[in-house]
């Protein structure tokens, strides 16, 4: 932990002396003060950014079905997101899991993954009628957190003691978040910053992201909590239709710039290091998320077009082509279902699309074999 920090990012409050005592820190509100200093690379950055996004956002009205490409987008990072905190499940897992695949049974990876998932969507889905409060960011945090490893941290509520970062205890720690008694001061500060219409939506996003980190005010599921408030206050404030853009990607890729960015604010005010950081983040996820959806687009018209020669049994296997767009892991079961048709019409749509290289077995069983693209 430093012992010293400039006054534009905050102040270090001493909590006792000797071999136990510790400094805990604690944060300005935002917006920074002195005004974050936008330079030319700065102005370069959030051109780029803001460019990428808007052709991000354009995918929303060009792709044939955005929704379809945003469930796996989210389930991506959701995968992403959790590994981050040391999650080994894999999208794969996740999806067969999700599809009940046979021997694909719950685990704490997946049941954090899957969490991560339903609590993303259970923001969205408010967001839509409610601003985004201290409030909705407990409710989601308590689905974050439920039923899974840290779910005895008391999800959905902020803390009421002291926790910290790096280290055994707060005297060795490498960070030392806020006091608990300063926890709602802090907190309050910021939900009054997230509703300041003065302050660019994608500039927000990125300072009270780093804020969130620095206030910590849970016991466990800040990092994850944190990476969803980026895509909730871009959809909030209509930068985004859909939640198509997440950091977790670039933040994993440059792990080490991230703890160095966020401790520089903490330590020196160096809230333009940051942000110069995160917009370049924005820039390369949205670029590479404008380029999955286009690649989405290719693959979905080569696959339809391998269709039209089956004829009748074309309408039975396009539908279980867009089944496979939400739901990659099928059984022969699984598709007589989902389809609302006979087992013998099921598996013949999943052989067709099979004889086609769209489908193929991978589950090696010969009763009851599981399918993927």
């Amino acid at each position: 932990m430093f012992t010293e920090v400039s006054p534009r990012g905050g102040r270090l409050v001493l909590q006792q002396k000797g071999p136990d005592g510790y400094s805990a820190f604690l944060p300005n509100p935002l917006p920074p003060n002195p005004p974050l200093l936008i330079d030319d690379e700065m102005s370069r950055l959030m051109e780029l950014a803001n460019r990428a996004l808007g052709r991000l956002d354009g995918c929303t009205y060009t792709l044939p079905n955005p929704d379809l490409f945003l469930y796996m987008y989210v389930r991506k990072e959701a995968v992403l997101s959790s590994q981050i905190e040391g999650t080994q499940a894999s999208l794969d897992d996740l999806l067969a899991f999700e599809g009940e695949i046979d021997g694909k049974s719950s685990s704490d990876d997946i049941n954090e993954v899957s969490n991560y998932v339903d609590a993303m969507n259970y923001g969205l889905e408010w967001l839509r009628e409610l601003p985004l409060s201290l409030r909705l960011i407990k409710e989601i945090h308590a689905r974050l957190m439920s039923g899974i490893r840290g779910g005895h941290k008391s999800p959905g509520e902020f803390r009421t003691t002291q926790n910290w970062i790096g280290g055994t205890r707060p005297g060795n720690a490498a960070f030392v978040p806020p006091l608990a008694n300063e926890l709602l001061s802090c907190l309050g500060e910021l939900e009054k910053f997230l509703h300041d219409e003065t302050v660019p939506p994608l500039l927000k996003a990125g300072l009270a992201h780093a804020q969130f980190e620095t206030i910590h005010p849970f016991l466990d599921g800040n990092g994850r909590m944190g990476r969803l408030l980026i895509a909730f206050i871009l959809c909030h404030d209509q930068v985004l239709e859909k939640p198509l853009l997440y950091l977790s990607l670039f933040f994993k890729k440059h792990r080490q710039e991230y703890y160095e960015r966020l401790n520089a604010v903490r330590k020196d005010g160096d809230w333009e290091g940051w942000i110069k950081y995160y917009l370049q983040g924005v820039y390369e996820i949205s670029k590479q998320a404008t380029d999955a959806a286009k690649a989405i687009m290719d693959l979905m018209a080569v696959d339809r077009q391998k269709l039209t020669g089956l004829g009748k049994a074309a309408p039975t296997a396009m539908a279980l082509l867009n089944l496979l767009y939400r739901r990659p892991y099928v059984s022969i079961a699984i598709v007589a279902r989902e389809l609302g048709i006979s087992s013998p019409a099921a598996g013949k749509a999943v052989n067709n699309l099979a004889a086609l290289s769209i489908l193929k077995e991978v589950s090696g069983k010969k009763k009851r074999p599981d399918f993927s693209p």
